[in-house]
């Protein structure tokens, strides 16, 4: 299964990829491809989730060609 992982604005800086594709052997979850996207960098809390242009929770199951995007909390006033 092939899962296209992309990475947003400070998140991007802080894991030094902006994208990336894994292959995995049997099902898993968004956290998981995070931790293996970012090389085992912690998912710093209250970071936004999606698969595929919608956003989902991090324990999320993911399927074969989906793109997951993490992006940074939304801050300012």
């Amino acid at each position: 299964m092939s899962i296209t992982v992309q990475f947003f604005a400070s998140l991007r800086e802080q894991v030094g990829k902006q994208q990336t594709t894994l292959d995995y052997e049997s099902p898993t979850n968004v956290l998981t491809v995070w931790s293996r996207a970012s090389d085992g960098t912690t998912m710093p809390d209250n970071t936004l989730c999606a698969i595929n242009m919608e956003y989902v929770k991090p324990d999320t199951m993911v399927a074969d060609g989906d793109e997951v995007a993490f992006f940074p909390p939304v801050t300012g006033g």
